[in-house]
């Protein structure tokens, strides 16, 4: 791979103590879906960052430490090259990461043990109970204290620090984490006081605004996209499918080009919230804006996803990215789109449904929901709405007329 990338020049990078190395990474980057110029910039930075260091032969069967890492890649001119070595090292597990002692490691297995086997939770919601006992431990509790030493009072600091930076929606799911962890330290013996009566902040379904966009806004939001480009026309497509379809971030990026049926124009769609699958009608103006997507904004390779990366390496996106192609787009769009999210496409579908007559378990379904509760979230009215269905005020015309008199 080294003598296709440097035709030239392959010698000082085979002759090199590390070309076995050096190969390697070359291989896993064009594989990785690197174009040939990028691949060539990240194995001329590995190698840099070797000679400058002074490595002799790098023993791969033992990997790499992460100090020496940290250290070869100390120069803000090879960030790039950085990420490009890091994700390399860990797919081949040749890094050797040091893990900083943690005092609470035991009890946080413990406590891992129990979400899982007792409660059942999945790997998802596992995990941020984890993350929270974790922020809790490393917040609350003074540096190499012992978790006896932590007080009612720390944990409400912990709280009222938590509410300056995330909503109160957000703040009732941290706080039932909190109890849950603390009230599993108390049934451990590992702290001796009730720390899991924490109050938690009163929220009401329907409280917040509408999130649906007016659907000319919607309209206006698409066609301010320019298709010039293969960029312009992936986000078009995406949401395009979000707007026409209400599919949330997670379904779009595991769609493949199999989810695509063009015989019978329908559109397999994998639902990972609900792990349900949903095949949805697809008009024929969707099929059109796929297949120019197809012809001039996918890249080839051997990715199977619809939607992929238009940066190297090419890949499936995640759902992180959905949402900032949204905003990057609003913002573009020059249009009144501030404070909206990647959602508002989703709840802009379902009003539109409910607008056109549509029932409501019509709606659920085509949003994928088991219960009508959550589809009501979706349909919130309007003040203009309201002032439709208003009656009128009656006037006082009795007092009037005694006043007359």
């Amino acid at each position: 791979m080294l003598e296709h990338l440097f035709r030239k020049v392959h010698a000082c990078y085979t002759g090199s103590p590390n070309g076995a190395l050096l190969e390697d990474f070359a291989a896993w980057l064009i594989s990785a879906g690197y174009v040939r110029p990028t691949a060539c910039r990240h194995v001329r930075g590995l190698k840099e960052a070797l000679d400058r260091m002074g490595a002799a032969r790098l023993d791969c069967d033992t990997g790499v430490s992460e100090r020496f890492f940290s250290q070869a890649f100390s120069s803000t001119s090879l960030q790039g090259t950085r990420c490009a070595v890091l994700r390399f090292l860990t797919v081949r597990r040749l890094l050797v990461r040091e893990p900083a002692p943690d005092p609470f490691s035991s009890l946080l297995d413990r406590y891992k043990r129990h979400l899982s086997e007792v409660r059942g939770l999945s790997n998802a919601t596992l995990e941020q109970h984890i993350a929270t006992a974790k922020s809790l431990l490393a917040h609350a509790l003074p540096a190499d204290a012992p978790l006896q030493a932590l007080s009612a009072a720390a944990v409400e600091r912990f709280v009222i620090t938590a509410a300056r930076r995330i909503k109160r929606q957000t703040l009732q799911h941290v706080v039932a984490r909190l109890r849950s962890f603390l009230r599993f330290c108390f049934d451990q013996g590992e702290v001796q006081e009730r720390l899991d009566v924490i109050d938690a902040p009163r929220a009401y379904r329907g409280e917040l605004p509408p999130r649906a966009l007016a659907w000319p806004l919607v309209q206006r939001l698409l066609r301010s996209i320019d298709r010039s480009s293969r960029l312009g026309w992936r986000d078009y497509a995406i949401l395009h499918l979000m707007a026409h379809y209400g599919l949330r971030p997670s379904e779009i990026i595991t769609l493949t080009l199999g989810s695509i049926d063009w015989e019978n124009k329908t559109l397999h769609v994998k639902q990972c919230k609900t792990r349900s699958d949903l095949i949805l009608p697809v008009a024929d103006q969707t099929l059109r804006i796929l297949r120019h997507y197809l012809r001039r904004g996918r890249p080839g390779g051997k990715h199977p996803e619809l939607f992929l990366r238009a940066s190297t390496p090419v890949g499936p996106l995640t759902h992180y990215a959905i949402g900032d192609l949204y905003q990057k787009r609003a913002g573009q769009s020059g249009l009144p789109l501030q404070g909206t999210s990647s959602y508002c496409l989703r709840h802009s579908f379902a009003m539109r449904l409910l607008d056109r007559g549509v029932g409501v378990k019509v709606i659920g379904d085509l949003l994928g929901h088991h219960t009508l509760e959550s589809t009501c979230v979706y349909l919130r009215l309007e003040t203009g709405a309201l002032r439709e269905v208003a009656l009128a005020l009656p006037t006082a015309t009795i007092g009037l007329e005694e006043d007359a008199r």
